[in-house]
């Protein structure tokens, strides 16, 4: 089960494309994945056969976990079969040897903790990996699984200072009388909305943001994207987010360790431009990337972001649109003057995109003039970046977008 996404940590197998027997190619759809944000292609990641299916249609399964063994037409899998078994390294060839169809290689099923008293207690992969990232010490966690072994509920149920045993009963408390204007009405969380209620709070709590706003004049932006939208029409007419989108990937490209991940004990960036954009869908918001776009001219970025957009609806993104390394967030269509968006881990930074507006504006010569202006705001993770470098990176990005015909030389 691949990791589509930094905070995903199961997966379920929708459909196999492919069937047992059946011959398959590097980067080819083999299954479709469904995960707590949308139905996404799993690609193969070797050329053979689809030696054998592991994980049947509609089951649940942790990221890393074998669902599928890909390898040649005699190759002896036996060993590859069972829960215990390790996933062997990949082979680069046309004729790979066996390999199971996941990455990375599959854990075991369970590991094992130091407790409170020195003794050891058994933990599932995915809790552990869960307790890590929350900061928990599995030792006060209370496990439900078989043995006492720690699930990935428990983790997630698990409240700072509960104590390792239940707490006593106590006696049920008197229901309140409800109001006169009716009881409050429970509704559940989608799958997505817990994705996104996990993954902003480890951001917010785990990462030192700080944010910098910056002020840009849209006023020949709005004059230029008018003079090619009288030019093209459908999928490469240009909208403000475009011109933004452009104007970020060029200064990127000037203040490239904003792009750019913290790793604990080094920082990794990145010789390219995967784009984040945040969609609003029917089934809450998801952030797809446009993959390359350091490569794409202002009209590619434009068809880019309707195919995006339409595709994240529809629930038919690739694997490889979950792995941006800088992203952006727009809600001038709402006439927002400003706000502040969370970094998306493990990204190092997110521009947060407000309305284009007419405002009163002091000219070099004192008078006052309207233009259209609109403000941007920089989510920075500390650990990152810092001020001076952020800085430099909205004033490069004003400066294109001030100077709009920049955004069509390349």
């Amino acid at each position: 089960m691949p990791q589509m996404g930094y905070d995903m940590v199961e997966g379920t197998l929708v459909r196999w494309i492919k069937a047992e027997g059946d011959e398959v190619k590097r980067g080819e759809p083999v299954a479709e994945i469904e995960t707590d944000k949308a139905v996404v292609e799993m690609e193969s990641t070797a050329n053979g056969l689809l030696r054998k299916i592991l994980a049947s249609e509609g089951a649940t399964v942790p990221v890393g976990h074998p669902i599928g063994i890909i390898g040649s037409a005699d190759e002896d899998i036996a060993e590859l079969i069972g829960d215990d078994a390790p996933a062997p390294a990949q082979d680069s060839g046309d004729a790979p040897s066996a390999e199971v169809a996941a990455e990375p290689a599959a854990p075991a099923p369970a590991a094992e903790a130091p407790a409170a008293d020195g003794e050891r207690v058994k933990v599932s992969p995915v809790a552990r990996k869960l307790a890590e990232e929350r900061g928990i010490e599995l030792s006060q966690v209370k496990g439900t699984g078989p043995g006492g072994r720690i699930t990935r509920e428990d983790v997630l149920n698990f409240e700072p200072g509960q104590a390792a045993s239940p707490p006593p009963q106590s006696a049920p408390a008197t229901p309140a009388a409800p109001t006169p204007a009716g009881e409050p009405v429970r509704v559940e969380l989608s799958r997505m909305r817990q994705g996104i209620a996990r993954a902003t709070s480890q951001s917010k709590n785990g990462t030192p943001h700080f944010y910098i706003t910056i002020e840009i004049d849209m006023t020949d932006a709005m004059a230029l994207r008018s003079q090619i939208n009288q030019k093209f029409e459908g999928a490469q007419r240009v909208s403000v987010n475009d011109m933004v989108l452009k104007a970020t990937v060029e200064s990127l490209e000037k203040h490239s360790g904003l792009n750019a991940s913290y790793r604990g004990d080094y920082l990794e960036t990145y010789p390219y431009i995967h784009l984040g954009m945040a969609i609003a869908t029917e089934q809450g918001l998801m952030v797809p990337a446009i993959v390359n776009a350091q490569d794409k001219s202002l009209t590619d970025l434009a068809e880019a972001t309707k195919d995006l957009a339409e595709r994240a609806g529809q629930g038919r993104l690739r694997q490889e649109e979950y792995t941006g390394t800088f992203s952006t967030s727009n809600l001038g269509m709402f006439g927002v003057d400003e706000f502040s968006a969370i970094i998306l881990p493990p990204q190092a930074a997110t521009l947060a995109i407000s309305a284009v507006k007419k405002r009163p504006v002091v000219a070099a010569d004192d008078q006052v003039i309207v233009r259209q202006m609109m403000n941007v705001t920089l989510s920075i993770d500390h650990r990152v970046s810092d001020g001076v470098e952020s800085a430099k990176f909205l004033a490069e990005t004003k400066r294109l977008l001030e100077n709009p015909a920049l955004l069509l030389v390349t």
